[in-house]
């Protein structure tokens, strides 16, 4: 027998995020080709819609809006399918039945899959941001650092609530999971305004889309780096406390969906609200 102590309490939710987190980042550089699909090919769009807001003589800061909604795009697609559909996929693969019986419960390796999938999509995320200010000459100047990082960092937390949210309730719809994170991709494109401020779709639809973390975060980040010219939706300071709630409100939420999850398995066998 191993004289090595079973881990609890913290410490075995640490070490059962920390070995789920690690094939999503060691996998990101074992195999090499995924370095070039997963930033270059997604960078190709984000070009195209630079080059429309140029062939139309846009202002120059729509170039950094589109880079912005491109760096976007990845945590939005990483959320939809590295987290919503994850469960779904990992039932198929016979995976699903090991977490629902191991010892440190599903949120450990849901926590483990965020941080994965985070640490994934950043280099992404930089590689664009980064490739798309050489590229077009923008420069991006922050103004309040601090709140800058904080609106990051909180809608970052309420948009992989909403994906934990979804990766239980995937599961429960069953084969729809596919079909819901299709559904999904192109309303939030423009619902959330990736390419474009917002408010240009109303206040009030932009206000409905705000459940949308990627919506506020967005308009918040680029009222820091614009403040001049940014038509903002509502001040920064109140789309930080938003987040903040969005982000306690699909705590709460993916909470629910992972209890009525596992007792659906445990208690009477299945994983689908269908007999």
């Amino acid at each position: 027998m191993s004289d090595i102590p079973r881990a609890t309490g913290l410490t075995r939710v640490l070490r059962a995020s920390r070995g789920r987190s690690y094939p999503r980042i060691i996998g990101l550089f074992r195999e090499r080709s995924w370095l070039f699909y997963d930033t270059v090919l997604p960078l190709l769009g984000t070009i195209a819609f630079v080059y429309v807001y140029k062939a139309l003589g846009a202002p120059d800061r729509f170039v950094g809006y589109v880079i912005m909604g491109g760096a976007a795009m990845g945590f939005w697609m990483n959320v939809m399918w590295s987290m919503a559909a994850q469960f779904y996929w990992d039932k198929q693969g016979g995976n699903l039945e090991l977490y629902l019986v191991s010892p440190c419960g599903l949120v450990p390796i849901l926590l483990g899959m965020s941080v994965g999938g985070f640490a994934n999509t950043l280099m992404r995320t930089v590689a664009i941001v980064v490739v798309g200010a050489v590229l077009f000459h923008v420069t991006y100047v922050i103004h309040q650092l601090p709140v800058f990082v904080a609106v990051f960092a909180v809608g970052i937390i309420a948009l992989y609530g909403l994906g934990i949210t979804f990766a239980s309730l995937f599961l429960l719809w069953g084969r729809e999971a596919w079909h819901m994170a299709n559904l999904l991709m192109e309303p939030v494109f423009l619902g959330t305004g990736f390419y474009f401020p917002v408010r240009a779709l109303g206040f009030w639809v932009a206000i409905g889309t705000s459940i949308i973390p990627l919506t506020l975060a967005l308009d918040a980040l680029r009222q820091l780096l614009f403040p001049e010219t940014h038509p903002a939706l509502l001040p920064v300071r109140i789309e930080l406390a938003i987040l903040g709630g969005l982000a306690v409100l699909f705590a709460f939420t993916a909470r629910l969906s992972l209890r009525k999850m596992e007792f659906l398995a445990r208690r009477e066998g299945r994983l689908s609200l269908r007999f």
